[in-house]
């Protein structure tokens, strides 16, 4: 993969810059004209040299191509610098990632791996800016030189999925052993824990008895996207993308539970998932299942992301799964 090293630093969004990304690998979603002309018109004049140049989500589009707004670190890792944003609507959420870390709805991905560190340690609530066409955190200035949709695009609005891939994302996900038995680190286990109860909701086709293990899930376990958020993020997605006539009022009521309950990033990423906006990992998996791509490298890809993040979105997608078949098949 080429670096930014090889590539010129140029204005965000010019036709030199999508070309470069395009070939080195990414793909590019040209903005609107006049939508960049704007952007430079809000752009202040102390901020005209070159940025970074970086593949953006569309999830982010309207933070970075409207104005500059305030906003301050929530916190910086070796690949990822994550900030929070003043919005209209309340504070949303912004990446800055390096090309090996999970690709978030949230991100603008370098084309640079964390090991050349390109990103600075900031502490949390060091000011940043969003908008303008860039975002400015320290040192760094990124522009968007390359646009990526987070909504994976299948062939249906409720596509079919090949049996023998479902059973193999089961098969990583259980091995041979039973559902229940499956447990994540940081999550109460056992056949009182809200993953068996979550488990018991399915097996009853029960789309309202699995919302309600919500209350259980969200903001539980350890980290920036706890594990329980990390699966009703995997379940609302899947349950969105995959054409559940319930998903909307099942996304909506989980979101509800996450004001005051959980980090400001597993926030942002659940507002995500309501609409189908995933990481590439996640995307990829969904992708496999329809035949679009080989499934077993995106299951791989997508179990090794976080400590146990890849693992908590491979269940929530297993029990979307799940419950499409089980709650709309004709019985």
């Amino acid at each position: 993969m080429r670096t930014i090293d090889d590539i010129p630093r140029r204005a965000a969004g010019s036709p030199n810059a999508r070309g470069q990304a395009a070939r080195a690998g990414v793909p590019t979603i040209p903005l609107p004209r006049e939508s960049a002309q704007a952007t430079a018109r809000t752009a202040a004049a102390s901020r005209a040299a070159s940025a970074v140049p970086a593949s953006a989500s569309t999830g982010v589009a309207e933070l970075l191509r409207g104005p500059v707004r305030p906003a301050r670190v929530l916190t910086t890792l070796p690949a990822a610098v994550y900030l929070q944003v003043a919005t209209e609507r309340g504070p949303e959420v912004v990446g800055v990632l390096t090309s090996d870390s999970a690709r978030l709805p949230l991100g603008c991905v370098l084309f640079r791996p964390s090991n050349g560190r390109p990103l600075v340690a900031l502490p949390a609530g060091a000011p940043a800016e969003v908008g303008g066409g860039r975002i400015v955190v320290g040192d760094l200035a990124v522009s968007a030189a390359a646009w990526w949709d987070p909504r994976p695009k299948l062939p249906s609005p409720r596509p079919a999925l090949l049996p023998e891939g479902v059973r193999q994302l089961r098969t990583a996900l259980y091995g041979d052993g039973p559902h229940s038995a499956f447990n994540l680190p940081g999550l109460p286990g056992g056949p009182g824990g809200p993953l068996a109860a979550l488990r018991g909701a399915v097996r009853r086709a029960d789309l309202d008895a699995a919302l309600r293990t919500a209350t259980r899930l969200v903001g539980l376990g350890p980290g920036l996207t706890p594990a329980g958020d990390d699966v009703m993020a995997g379940t609302m997605a899947g349950l969105v993308l995959l054409g559940h006539p319930a998903a909307d009022r099942f996304a909506g009521g989980v979101y509800a539970l996450t004001a005051g309950r959980t980090t400001e990033l597993s926030r942002a990423l659940l507002r995500h998932a309501m609409a189908g906006r995933v990481s590439g990992e996640y995307a990829a998996v969904l992708q496999g299942l329809v035949g679009e791509r080989p499934l077993g490298p995106a299951i791989a890809g997508l179990l090794a992301t976080g400590s146990t993040s890849g693992r908590a979105l491979a269940l929530g997608l297993s029990t979307a799964i799940d419950l499409v078949d089980r709650t709309t098949r004709p019985r």
